[in-house]
């Protein structure tokens, strides 16, 4: 038979209860080390300024330099003479300029033999295809107004075939086209007011070159005078 102990002297009974108890402050010390946070102490810097209350400037000498003083007037002469003025002055009359009612104007009466008229010859424009005598190229004397016409343009066709030059940048960059170009003959016979139209400006830079470089013609003639004659032509561009 085992002995019975008294509960009240158990020492087992509440170790529960303490180790509980234990625990819990040992995790609040642990979470309060963890969240203690230190600071760094500013360390302020004292500077010590020395004021000196005695203070020598010291000043450059400079030299004193003594000016004279300017030299007095000229006195006035003791004796002043009196000379009498015997030159004639003529005045000067300015006439007045200003009208009244009372002015009379007369008209100024001009010669027509002193008005020089000058002539403006005008200059006229014939197309082409109606004019009565075709501008006349170097080589196409001979024959009528129709076989100078025929003439004409073979030359000009011949002429853009001797100087035609592919230019070398179109050639790079795949350019071709037609190019529309107009001219006038004027009355002295030169290739004047080129125009070109084409689909690229480089091609038509070549075909106002060509036109550019035409010799100088005898003008066109309507009613036995010189008049302008324009012309235009197409100037293919096409590589092979």
């Amino acid at each position: 038979m085992k002995p019975k102990k008294n509960p009240n002297v158990d020492l087992n009974r509440d170790s529960g209860l303490f180790f509980v108890i234990g625990l819990t402050l040992v995790l609040f010390l642990t979470w309060r080390a963890l969240e203690l946070k230190t600071y760094d102490k500013d360390e302020a810097l004292v500077e010590i300024v020395q004021v000196v209350d005695d203070v020598k400037e010291e000043v450059p000498i400079t030299e004193h330099i003594n000016t004279p003083p300017p030299p007095p007037p000229p006195a006035a002469p003791e004796i002043i003479q009196i000379v009498e003025d015997v030159a004639e002055i003529e005045e000067t009359v300015i006439e007045s300029t200003e009208m009244s009612q009372e002015t009379i104007i007369e008209d100024a009466i001009v010669s027509v033999d002193d008005v020089a008229v000058e002539e403006l010859e005008e200059e006229i424009t014939v197309p082409f295809a109606v004019i009565e005598n075709v501008p006349v190229f170097p080589g196409c004397e001979d024959g009528d107004n129709e076989e100078r016409k025929a003439c004409f343009q073979k030359k000009i066709q011949e002429h853009i075939n001797e100087n035609f030059k592919y230019p070398q940048s179109a050639l790079e960059m795949g350019l071709q086209g037609k190019v529309f170009v107009y001219f006038i003959i004027d009355t002295k016979g030169h290739v004047s007011g080129i125009k070109t139209r084409g689909p690229d400006r480089i091609l038509e830079k070549e075909a106002s070159r060509i036109m550019a470089s035409l010799p100088k013609m005898t003008p066109g003639m309507q009613r036995g005078r010189a008049v302008r004659v324009p012309y235009s032509i197409p100037v293919h561009f096409k590589m092979l």
